[in-house]
Protein backbone atom coordinates (compact mmCIF):
# COMPACT_ATOMS: atom_id res chain seq x y z
CA UNK A 1 0.00 0.00 0.00
CA UNK A 2 1.32 3.48 -0.85
CA UNK A 3 2.13 5.72 2.14
CA UNK A 4 -0.45 8.29 3.12
CA UNK A 5 2.21 10.98 3.51
CA UNK A 6 5.61 11.10 1.86
CA UNK A 7 8.27 13.67 2.60
CA UNK A 8 9.74 14.96 -0.66
CA UNK A 9 13.40 15.80 -1.16
CA UNK A 10 14.95 18.06 -3.76
CA UNK A 11 18.35 18.66 -5.30
CA UNK A 12 20.46 21.66 -4.24
CA UNK A 13 22.21 21.91 -7.61
CA UNK A 14 23.39 25.40 -8.55
CA UNK A 15 21.97 25.66 -12.07
CA UNK A 16 24.31 27.44 -14.51
CA UNK A 17 22.34 29.93 -16.62
CA UNK A 18 23.37 32.05 -19.59
CA UNK A 19 21.01 34.86 -20.61
CA UNK A 20 21.06 35.03 -24.41
CA UNK A 21 18.44 37.65 -25.19
CA UNK A 22 16.02 40.05 -23.47
CA UNK A 23 13.23 41.59 -25.52
CA UNK A 24 10.03 43.52 -24.95
CA UNK A 25 6.77 42.54 -26.62
CA UNK A 26 4.87 45.75 -27.25
CA UNK A 27 1.12 46.21 -27.56
CA UNK A 28 -0.57 49.02 -29.52
CA UNK A 29 -2.12 51.06 -26.69
CA UNK A 30 -2.64 54.82 -26.61
CA UNK A 31 0.01 56.63 -24.59
CA UNK A 32 -1.25 58.31 -21.40
CA UNK A 33 -4.26 55.96 -21.13
CA UNK A 34 -4.90 54.79 -17.57
CA UNK A 35 -6.88 51.96 -15.99
CA UNK A 36 -8.51 51.90 -12.55
CA UNK A 37 -7.37 49.28 -10.05
CA UNK A 38 -9.78 48.28 -7.30
CA UNK A 39 -8.79 48.20 -3.64
CA UNK A 40 -8.75 44.40 -3.93
CA UNK A 41 -6.09 44.73 -6.66
CA UNK A 42 -4.28 47.39 -4.66
CA UNK A 43 -4.27 45.95 -1.13
CA UNK A 44 -0.80 45.44 0.34
CA UNK A 45 -0.88 41.64 -0.06
CA UNK A 46 -1.42 41.99 -3.83
CA UNK A 47 1.57 44.31 -4.33
CA UNK A 48 3.84 41.40 -5.21
CA UNK A 49 4.90 39.32 -8.18
CA UNK A 50 3.82 35.69 -8.15
CA UNK A 51 6.65 33.54 -9.55
CA UNK A 52 5.83 30.16 -11.13
CA UNK A 53 7.84 27.64 -13.15
CA UNK A 54 6.76 25.11 -15.81
CA UNK A 55 9.01 22.27 -17.05
CA UNK A 56 8.54 20.54 -20.40
CA UNK A 57 10.16 17.61 -22.11
CA UNK A 58 10.73 18.02 -25.84
CA UNK A 59 10.00 14.80 -27.73
CA UNK A 60 9.58 14.20 -31.45
CA UNK A 61 5.87 13.42 -31.12
CA UNK A 62 5.07 16.86 -29.73
CA UNK A 63 2.85 19.26 -31.58
CA UNK A 64 5.27 21.96 -32.73
CA UNK A 65 8.04 21.91 -35.32
CA UNK A 66 8.93 25.60 -35.02
CA UNK A 67 11.46 26.95 -32.49
CA UNK A 68 10.19 27.23 -28.91
CA UNK A 69 10.80 30.98 -28.63
CA UNK A 70 8.98 31.73 -31.86
CA UNK A 71 5.90 29.73 -30.83
CA UNK A 72 5.72 31.33 -27.39
CA UNK A 73 6.48 34.91 -28.47
CA UNK A 74 4.08 34.86 -31.44
CA UNK A 75 1.28 33.53 -29.23
CA UNK A 76 2.06 36.01 -26.46
CA UNK A 77 2.00 38.90 -28.94
CA UNK A 78 -1.47 37.80 -30.11
CA UNK A 79 -2.89 37.28 -26.61
CA UNK A 80 -1.63 40.65 -25.37
CA UNK A 81 -4.03 42.45 -27.70
CA UNK A 82 -7.16 41.46 -25.70
CA UNK A 83 -5.09 41.24 -22.49
CA UNK A 84 -3.35 44.58 -23.14
CA UNK A 85 -3.30 45.72 -19.46
CA UNK A 86 -0.39 43.31 -18.91
CA UNK A 87 1.74 45.57 -21.14
CA UNK A 88 1.26 48.64 -18.93
CA UNK A 89 3.03 49.80 -15.79
CA UNK A 90 1.88 50.71 -12.26
CA UNK A 91 2.26 54.12 -10.69
CA UNK A 92 1.08 55.75 -7.49
CA UNK A 93 -1.62 58.43 -7.52
CA UNK A 94 -3.09 60.40 -4.64
CA UNK A 95 -2.98 58.80 -1.20
CA UNK A 96 -0.61 56.13 -2.54
CA UNK A 97 -3.25 54.34 -4.60
CA UNK A 98 -2.01 52.47 -7.68
CA UNK A 99 -3.25 52.69 -11.25
CA UNK A 100 -2.17 51.16 -14.57
CA UNK A 101 -0.78 53.60 -17.10
CA UNK A 102 0.55 53.25 -20.64
CA UNK A 103 3.56 55.05 -22.09
CA UNK A 104 5.99 54.65 -24.98
CA UNK A 105 8.15 51.53 -25.27
CA UNK A 106 6.30 49.60 -22.61
CA UNK A 107 5.47 45.94 -22.91
CA UNK A 108 6.03 42.57 -21.29
CA UNK A 109 9.52 41.17 -20.90
CA UNK A 110 10.58 37.96 -22.65
CA UNK A 111 13.96 36.48 -21.70
CA UNK A 112 15.76 33.70 -23.56
CA UNK A 113 18.27 31.67 -21.55
CA UNK A 114 20.29 28.48 -21.86
CA UNK A 115 21.66 25.97 -19.36
CA UNK A 116 24.30 23.30 -19.93
CA UNK A 117 22.60 20.83 -17.59
CA UNK A 118 19.80 18.39 -18.45
CA UNK A 119 16.38 18.22 -16.80
CA UNK A 120 17.45 14.92 -15.21
CA UNK A 121 20.21 16.79 -13.35
CA UNK A 122 17.64 18.93 -11.53
CA UNK A 123 16.47 16.06 -9.31
CA UNK A 124 12.83 15.45 -8.44
CA UNK A 125 10.75 17.69 -10.71
CA UNK A 126 7.54 16.96 -8.81
CA UNK A 127 8.38 19.19 -5.86
CA UNK A 128 8.90 22.93 -5.48
CA UNK A 129 12.64 23.67 -5.23
CA UNK A 130 14.36 26.91 -4.16
CA UNK A 131 17.38 25.91 -6.29
CA UNK A 132 15.35 26.76 -9.41
CA UNK A 133 15.37 30.47 -8.59
CA UNK A 134 17.66 31.35 -11.55
CA UNK A 135 14.98 30.08 -13.93
CA UNK A 136 12.86 33.13 -13.01
CA UNK A 137 14.21 36.45 -14.25
CA UNK A 138 14.92 39.25 -11.78
CA UNK A 139 16.54 42.56 -12.59
CA UNK A 140 20.01 43.16 -11.14
CA UNK A 141 19.67 44.83 -7.69
CA UNK A 142 15.86 44.66 -7.89
CA UNK A 143 14.14 45.80 -4.71
CA UNK A 144 12.03 43.23 -2.88
CA UNK A 145 8.27 43.76 -3.39
CA UNK A 146 8.84 46.40 -6.06
CA UNK A 147 5.84 46.65 -8.43
CA UNK A 148 5.81 50.33 -9.43
CA UNK A 149 7.21 50.99 -12.93
CA UNK A 150 7.96 47.30 -13.47
CA UNK A 151 6.90 45.09 -16.41
CA UNK A 152 3.72 43.40 -15.21
CA UNK A 153 4.58 40.11 -16.91
CA UNK A 154 8.12 38.74 -17.07
CA UNK A 155 8.72 35.41 -18.83
CA UNK A 156 12.02 33.51 -19.01
CA UNK A 157 12.40 30.52 -21.33
CA UNK A 158 15.41 28.36 -20.41
CA UNK A 159 16.52 25.62 -22.79
CA UNK A 160 18.36 22.64 -21.31
CA UNK A 161 21.01 20.38 -22.80
CA UNK A 162 18.55 17.50 -23.19
CA UNK A 163 16.15 19.52 -25.39
CA UNK A 164 13.66 20.14 -22.60
CA UNK A 165 12.90 23.65 -21.39
CA UNK A 166 11.33 25.65 -18.60
CA UNK A 167 9.01 28.64 -18.68
CA UNK A 168 9.51 30.87 -15.65
CA UNK A 169 6.80 33.49 -15.10
CA UNK A 170 6.45 36.49 -12.82
CA UNK A 171 2.98 38.03 -12.94
CA UNK A 172 2.03 41.08 -10.91
CA UNK A 173 -0.74 40.10 -8.48
CA UNK A 174 -2.29 43.59 -8.84
CA UNK A 175 -3.41 42.64 -12.37
CA UNK A 176 -4.98 39.26 -11.63
CA UNK A 177 -5.67 36.74 -8.91
CA UNK A 178 -4.92 33.03 -9.27
CA UNK A 179 -8.04 32.25 -11.30
CA UNK A 180 -7.35 35.27 -13.51
CA UNK A 181 -3.78 34.11 -14.06
CA UNK A 182 -5.07 30.66 -15.09
CA UNK A 183 -7.46 32.34 -17.56
CA UNK A 184 -4.60 34.32 -19.12
CA UNK A 185 -2.24 31.34 -19.16
CA UNK A 186 -4.89 29.14 -20.76
CA UNK A 187 -5.46 31.70 -23.55
CA UNK A 188 -1.72 31.98 -24.21
CA UNK A 189 -1.27 28.20 -24.25
CA UNK A 190 -4.30 27.55 -26.49
CA UNK A 191 -3.14 30.26 -28.92
CA UNK A 192 0.33 28.70 -29.07
CA UNK A 193 -1.11 25.24 -29.60
CA UNK A 194 -3.51 26.19 -32.41
CA UNK A 195 -1.46 28.94 -34.07
CA UNK A 196 -4.38 31.42 -33.93
CA UNK A 197 -5.88 33.57 -31.19
CA UNK A 198 -8.06 31.64 -28.73
CA UNK A 199 -9.82 33.54 -25.94
CA UNK A 200 -12.58 31.79 -24.08
CA UNK A 201 -13.94 33.57 -22.12
CA UNK A 202 -13.35 37.06 -23.50
CA UNK A 203 -11.26 38.99 -20.94
CA UNK A 204 -13.12 41.59 -18.91
CA UNK A 205 -11.45 44.40 -16.89
CA UNK A 206 -14.43 45.87 -14.95
CA UNK A 207 -12.46 46.86 -11.82
CA UNK A 208 -14.94 49.69 -11.28
CA UNK A 209 -17.35 47.05 -9.92
CA UNK A 210 -15.30 47.22 -6.73
CA UNK A 211 -15.22 50.98 -6.19
CA UNK A 212 -15.54 51.93 -2.50
CA UNK A 213 -18.82 53.26 -1.19
CA UNK A 214 -19.26 56.97 -0.58
CA UNK A 215 -18.91 57.42 2.30
CA UNK A 216 -16.93 54.24 3.11
CA UNK A 217 -18.73 51.85 5.45
CA UNK A 218 -16.44 49.51 7.42
CA UNK A 219 -18.77 46.99 9.05
CA UNK A 220 -16.32 44.35 10.35
CA UNK A 221 -13.17 44.44 12.51
CA UNK A 222 -10.89 43.03 9.75
CA UNK A 223 -8.48 41.31 12.08
CA UNK A 224 -6.68 39.97 9.00
CA UNK A 225 -5.14 43.43 8.42
CA UNK A 226 -4.49 44.52 12.00
CA UNK A 227 -1.03 44.97 13.43
CA UNK A 228 -0.37 42.56 16.31
CA UNK A 229 2.35 43.37 18.84
CA UNK A 230 5.10 40.93 17.98
CA UNK A 231 5.78 39.68 21.50
CA UNK A 232 5.76 35.95 20.72
CA UNK A 233 8.58 33.60 19.73
CA UNK A 234 6.88 32.72 16.42
CA UNK A 235 8.18 35.42 14.10
CA UNK A 236 11.63 35.46 15.69
CA UNK A 237 12.08 31.70 15.16
CA UNK A 238 11.32 32.05 11.43
CA UNK A 239 13.15 35.27 10.56
CA UNK A 240 16.29 35.29 12.72
CA UNK A 241 17.63 32.05 11.23
CA UNK A 242 17.04 31.22 7.57
CA UNK A 243 14.23 28.63 7.52
CA UNK A 244 14.13 25.54 5.33
CA UNK A 245 11.36 24.65 2.90
CA UNK A 246 9.76 21.25 3.48
CA UNK A 247 7.34 19.52 1.11
CA UNK A 248 5.06 16.54 1.68
CA UNK A 249 2.92 14.54 -0.72
CA UNK A 250 -0.42 13.92 1.01
CA UNK A 251 -2.78 11.30 -0.37
CA UNK A 252 -6.50 11.75 -0.80
CA UNK A 253 -6.99 8.95 1.76
CA UNK A 254 -5.06 10.89 4.40
CA UNK A 255 -7.07 14.02 3.67
CA UNK A 256 -10.29 12.04 4.15
CA UNK A 257 -8.91 10.59 7.40
CA UNK A 258 -8.15 14.08 8.75
CA UNK A 259 -11.58 15.31 7.69
CA UNK A 260 -13.25 12.43 9.53
CA UNK A 261 -11.23 13.20 12.66
CA UNK A 262 -12.24 16.87 12.43
CA UNK A 263 -15.90 15.83 12.29
CA UNK A 264 -15.62 13.09 14.90
CA UNK A 265 -17.77 14.88 17.48
CA UNK A 266 -20.67 14.77 15.01
CA UNK A 267 -21.67 18.37 15.64
CA UNK A 268 -20.69 19.97 12.33
CA UNK A 269 -19.65 19.20 8.78
CA UNK A 270 -16.48 20.66 7.26
CA UNK A 271 -14.58 20.51 3.99
CA UNK A 272 -11.24 18.80 3.40
CA UNK A 273 -9.67 22.27 3.25
CA UNK A 274 -11.10 23.22 6.66
CA UNK A 275 -9.70 20.03 8.19
CA UNK A 276 -6.28 20.10 6.51
CA UNK A 277 -5.78 23.82 7.17
CA UNK A 278 -6.61 23.28 10.85
CA UNK A 279 -4.31 20.26 11.08
CA UNK A 280 -1.36 22.01 9.39
CA UNK A 281 -1.83 25.15 11.51
CA UNK A 282 -1.83 23.15 14.77
CA UNK A 283 1.14 21.01 13.69
CA UNK A 284 3.17 24.09 12.70
CA UNK A 285 2.48 25.97 15.94
CA UNK A 286 3.21 22.88 18.06
CA UNK A 287 6.49 22.27 16.22
CA UNK A 288 7.56 25.89 16.69
CA UNK A 289 6.71 25.65 20.41
CA UNK A 290 5.27 29.17 20.35
CA UNK A 291 5.36 31.17 23.57
CA UNK A 292 3.63 32.77 25.46
CA UNK A 293 0.62 30.48 25.55
CA UNK A 294 -1.86 33.36 25.79
CA UNK A 295 -0.56 34.96 22.57
CA UNK A 296 -3.22 35.48 19.89
CA UNK A 297 -2.50 33.68 16.61
CA UNK A 298 -4.04 34.17 13.17
CA UNK A 299 -4.59 31.81 10.27
CA UNK A 300 -5.40 33.69 7.05
CA UNK A 301 -6.41 32.35 3.67
CA UNK A 302 -8.01 33.76 0.54
CA UNK A 303 -11.60 32.96 -0.42
CA UNK A 304 -12.79 33.34 -4.01
CA UNK A 305 -15.76 35.73 -3.77
CA UNK A 306 -16.94 35.49 -7.41
CA UNK A 307 -19.98 33.37 -6.67
CA UNK A 308 -20.93 35.49 -3.64
CA UNK A 309 -21.37 38.70 -5.67
CA UNK A 310 -24.95 39.47 -6.70
CA UNK A 311 -25.12 43.25 -6.75
CA UNK A 312 -23.86 43.31 -9.42
CA UNK A 313 -22.48 39.88 -10.28
CA UNK A 314 -19.17 39.67 -12.10
CA UNK A 315 -19.07 39.08 -15.83
CA UNK A 316 -17.64 35.92 -17.26
CA UNK A 317 -14.03 36.61 -18.18
CA UNK A 318 -13.25 38.91 -15.23
CA UNK A 319 -9.62 38.23 -14.36
CA UNK A 320 -8.92 40.79 -11.63
CA UNK A 321 -8.68 40.17 -7.92
CA UNK A 322 -11.96 38.92 -6.51
CA UNK A 323 -10.49 37.47 -3.34
CA UNK A 324 -11.33 38.19 0.26
CA UNK A 325 -9.02 37.29 3.15
CA UNK A 326 -10.59 35.07 5.79
CA UNK A 327 -9.06 35.02 9.26
CA UNK A 328 -9.34 32.48 12.09
CA UNK A 329 -7.92 33.40 15.49
CA UNK A 330 -6.92 31.41 18.55
CA UNK A 331 -4.57 31.66 21.49
CA UNK A 332 -1.59 29.32 21.40
CA UNK A 333 -2.93 27.36 24.39
CA UNK A 334 -6.34 26.80 22.86
CA UNK A 335 -4.86 25.79 19.53
CA UNK A 336 -2.37 23.21 20.78
CA UNK A 337 -4.33 21.73 23.69
CA UNK A 338 -7.85 21.34 22.32
CA UNK A 339 -9.16 18.93 19.71
CA UNK A 340 -8.66 19.18 15.96
CA UNK A 341 -12.43 19.49 15.56
CA UNK A 342 -12.45 22.82 17.44
CA UNK A 343 -9.70 24.28 15.23
CA UNK A 344 -11.46 23.01 12.09
CA UNK A 345 -14.60 24.78 13.27
CA UNK A 346 -12.65 28.06 13.55
CA UNK A 347 -11.42 27.68 9.96
CA UNK A 348 -14.89 26.66 8.77
CA UNK A 349 -16.56 29.68 10.36
CA UNK A 350 -13.92 32.08 9.01
CA UNK A 351 -14.44 30.72 5.50
CA UNK A 352 -18.23 30.94 5.69
CA UNK A 353 -17.94 34.46 7.09
CA UNK A 354 -16.86 35.77 3.69
CA UNK A 355 -19.92 37.34 2.07
CA UNK A 356 -20.64 40.17 -0.35
CA UNK A 357 -21.04 42.45 2.69
CA UNK A 358 -17.64 41.39 4.01
CA UNK A 359 -16.06 42.00 0.60
CA UNK A 360 -17.55 45.51 0.38
CA UNK A 361 -16.38 46.24 3.91
CA UNK A 362 -12.86 45.08 2.96
CA UNK A 363 -12.82 47.48 0.01
CA UNK A 364 -13.89 50.34 2.27
CA UNK A 365 -11.39 49.36 4.98
CA UNK A 366 -8.53 49.57 2.48
CA UNK A 367 -9.88 52.92 1.25
CA UNK A 368 -9.90 54.36 4.77
CA UNK A 369 -6.78 52.75 6.22
CA UNK A 370 -4.67 51.77 3.17
CA UNK A 371 -2.22 49.49 5.04
CA UNK A 372 1.36 50.18 3.95
CA UNK A 373 3.12 47.04 5.14
CA UNK A 374 2.54 43.32 5.40
CA UNK A 375 1.78 42.26 8.97
CA UNK A 376 3.28 38.95 10.10
CA UNK A 377 2.55 39.05 13.84
CA UNK A 378 1.20 35.66 14.96
CA UNK A 379 0.24 34.73 11.44
CA UNK A 380 0.30 31.71 9.12
CA UNK A 381 -1.15 32.27 5.65
CA UNK A 382 -2.32 29.25 3.65
CA UNK A 383 -2.58 29.64 -0.11
CA UNK A 384 -4.65 26.93 -1.80
CA UNK A 385 -3.77 26.11 -5.41
CA UNK A 386 -5.36 22.67 -5.49
CA UNK A 387 -8.44 24.04 -7.29
CA UNK A 388 -6.40 25.73 -10.04
CA UNK A 389 -6.21 23.99 -13.41
CA UNK A 390 -2.54 24.90 -13.61
CA UNK A 391 -1.42 21.71 -15.40
CA UNK A 392 -4.34 21.69 -17.83
CA UNK A 393 -3.95 25.42 -18.54
CA UNK A 394 -0.25 25.20 -19.38
CA UNK A 395 -0.27 22.86 -22.40
CA UNK A 396 1.30 25.02 -25.13
CA UNK A 397 1.49 22.09 -27.55
CA UNK A 398 4.31 20.21 -25.82
CA UNK A 399 1.96 18.33 -23.50
CA UNK A 400 1.22 18.94 -19.83
CA UNK A 401 4.19 20.28 -17.87
CA UNK A 402 6.18 17.88 -15.71
CA UNK A 403 5.87 20.41 -12.92
CA UNK A 404 3.88 23.63 -12.64
CA UNK A 405 3.90 25.85 -9.59
CA UNK A 406 5.97 28.01 -7.25
CA UNK A 407 9.66 27.73 -6.42
CA UNK A 408 10.79 29.26 -3.14
CA UNK A 409 8.75 30.09 -0.04
CA UNK A 410 11.67 30.98 2.23
CA UNK A 411 11.53 34.75 1.52
CA UNK A 412 8.01 34.68 3.05
CA UNK A 413 8.31 31.87 5.63
CA UNK A 414 4.86 32.45 7.14
CA UNK A 415 3.17 31.41 3.89
CA UNK A 416 2.20 27.78 3.33
CA UNK A 417 0.99 26.27 0.04
CA UNK A 418 -1.47 23.50 -0.81
CA UNK A 419 -0.56 22.45 -4.36
CA UNK A 420 -2.03 19.94 -6.82
CA UNK A 421 0.21 16.94 -7.41
CA UNK A 422 2.44 17.34 -10.44
CA UNK A 423 3.18 15.03 -13.33
CA UNK A 424 2.08 14.51 -16.86
CA UNK A 425 -0.85 12.26 -15.85
CA UNK A 426 -4.20 13.25 -14.35
CA UNK A 427 -4.19 13.88 -10.59
CA UNK A 428 -5.93 11.46 -8.21
CA UNK A 429 -6.63 14.07 -5.55
CA UNK A 430 -3.20 13.91 -3.93
CA UNK A 431 -1.89 17.30 -2.83
CA UNK A 432 1.56 18.64 -2.01
CA UNK A 433 2.06 20.68 1.15
CA UNK A 434 4.94 23.20 1.13
CA UNK A 435 5.81 24.96 4.38
CA UNK A 436 8.78 26.72 6.01
CA UNK A 437 10.33 25.82 9.36
CA UNK A 438 13.56 26.38 11.24
CA UNK A 439 15.80 23.31 10.87
CA UNK A 440 15.39 22.57 14.57
CA UNK A 441 11.59 22.18 14.25
CA UNK A 442 11.42 19.95 11.15
CA UNK A 443 11.37 16.59 12.93
CA UNK A 444 8.72 17.77 15.37
CA UNK A 445 6.55 19.08 12.54
CA UNK A 446 6.88 15.78 10.67
CA UNK A 447 5.79 13.91 13.80
CA UNK A 448 2.76 16.12 14.41
CA UNK A 449 1.76 16.15 10.73
CA UNK A 450 1.98 12.37 10.39
CA UNK A 451 0.69 11.22 13.78
CA UNK A 452 -1.90 13.92 14.49
CA UNK A 453 -1.85 13.49 18.30
CA UNK A 454 -1.50 10.71 20.80
CA UNK A 455 -5.22 9.91 20.81
CA UNK A 456 -5.43 9.35 17.05
CA UNK A 457 -4.55 6.26 15.07
CA UNK A 458 -1.00 6.38 13.72
CA UNK A 459 -0.50 6.79 10.01
CA UNK A 460 1.34 4.62 7.56
CA UNK A 461 4.57 6.56 7.07
CA UNK A 462 7.51 6.69 4.70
Amino acid sequence: MAPWIQELHFSHLDIPITIENISQILTPVSNHETLYLSNLDDMIGARVFTPTIYFYRLNEWHFHHEPIMKVLSDALRSVLVPYYPFSGRLRETKNGKLEVFFGPDQGVLLVEARSDVALADLGDLSVSNPAWIKLIYRFPNEEQYKVVDMPLLIAQVTKFRCGGFSLGLRICHCICDGLGAMQFLSAWAATAKTGSLVINPTPCWDRETFRPRDPPKVEFSHTEFKRFDDCSSLTKSLWEVKPVQKCYRISREFQIHVKNLAQSDGNFSCTSFDAMAAHVWRSWVKALDVKPLDYELRLTFSVNARQKLKNPSLKDGFYGNALCVACATSTVQRLVNRQLSETARLVHEARLGISEEYLRSTIDYVEVSRPKRLEFGGKLTITQWTRFSIYESADFGWGRPIYAGPIDLTPTPQVCLFLPEGGEAESNGTMVLCICLPESACNKFREFLYLLDSTDNSMELL
